[in-house]
């Protein structure tokens, strides 16, 4: 069985306007340089950027940031979290990863979603009606391009490739994972491909999602792949700290403001109550608290869904850049260690 990770993503939160908190992007790219340098000097796994397009995030470009952060960084993986693939090329998606890979040594990944925002579809030109017909295309022909360096593809969204080969060849086989909400299609495709699986949990209960972890191992098996290849993921919004009263009165509002703004816009209709955010964090997706209580909520999870990587997505809504340090350093420095020896020791 593989030793488990620890990793932690982010999608650069900027804040919606002036009245409930904002900083520029300049800012915030800045301020993920030093979280991301932070994370590889304790040792945490892995490092995960999303890609968005919208004024309230500022990672419009992951591969930008990752390259920087490859050169201030020495073991920590560096990869996206996720990559809206439907909307990508996934030829300059190669290149681009397989130069990383080779400028970090080893340590790219992608991380390939449909994408639960959806602005990159007009942005560059593609219909939503195509949502999941391109995701499936495009993903057959990225894992062509890293299987094959002689390669013919043809598919319905772009012109048909005849003896091509993509370069730089990654000398390191670049990791490629799919990022999965609760669809039981994405987990089925997954499992077939035989590929690494990333379940985001942003509602309920996590332990819930033991059912499409199922799902997927038995399709995966049934599948015919390799049981020491198959590597589940889980990510959930979390901030660790030692003042979780003083943190309440930030994250709160903050998460009730992004949670209501993407509501709006989908339709939700609902309000995100202070009772409700308790709750969440009590026993759903919103891992807030004291070292011990997420150490013990992790746990939890590793033990109930069997997962080979833990991905912290912190801070989950905009903070002050201090307060998401020092939750990195105490993930880090405590929540890791204590775990990985709970985990050894199997308590």
């Amino acid at each position: 069985m593989k030793e488990i990770q620890f990793g932690l993503m982010t999608f650069l939160e900027t804040g919606l306007d002036e009245t409930s908190g904002m900083i520029s992007s300049q800012q915030r790219i800045k301020n993920a340089l030093e979280e991301i340098k932070l994370a590889d000097q304790l040792n945490i796994d892995y490092f995960g950027i999303g890609e968005h397009h919208r004024h309230d995030y500022a990672a419009t470009s992951p591969i930008t940031i990752l390259s920087a952060a490859a050169t201030i960084t020495k073991q920590i993986k560096l990869g996206t979290a996720v990559t809206v693939l439907s909307s990508e090329d996934p030829v300059r998606l190669y290149e681009q990863f397989s130069t990383l890979d080779i400028i970090s040594n080893g340590r790219a990944e992608i991380m390939a979603g449909r994408g639960s925002f959806v602005e990159s579809f007009p942005l560059f030109g593609y219909d939503l009606k195509d949502y999941d017909m391109l995701f499936s295309e495009k993903l057959d022909l990225l894992l062509n391009i890293r299987q094959h360096e002689n390669l013919n593809w043809e598919g319905k969204h772009r012109q048909k490739l005849e003896h091509v080969t993509v370069y730089p060849r990654d000398p390191y086989d670049l990791k490629i994972s799919v990022g999965v909400g609760g669809s039981y299609d994405s987990v089925v495709r997954a499992a077939k491909l035989g590929l690494p699986i990333v379940f985001a949990i942003i509602g309920g209960d996590p332990l819930r999602f033991k059912v499409l972890i199922d799902l997927y191992k038995k399709t995966y098996m049934d599948s015919g792949h390799p049981i020491e290849n198959m590597e589940i993921s889980v990510a959930l919004h979390g901030l660790v700290t030692n003042d979780v009263e003083s943190i309440h009165k930030l994250y709160y509002p903050a998460t009730k403001a992004q949670f209501e703004k993407i509501g709006q816009e989908r339709g939700w209709g609902n309000q995100l109550t202070y009772a409700s955010y308790l709750e969440s964090i009590k026993q759903g997706h919103l891992f807030i608290g004291t070292p011990e209580n997420i150490k013990n909520r992790i746990y939890q999870v590793i033990k109930h869904l069997d997962i080979q990587r833990f991905i912290l997505h912190t801070p989950g809504s905009i903070m002050p850049h201090d307060i998401t340090l020092e939750s990195i350093k105490l993930y880090g420095e405590i929540v890791i260690p204590e775990l990985k020896s709970a985990l050894k020791n199997n308590l």
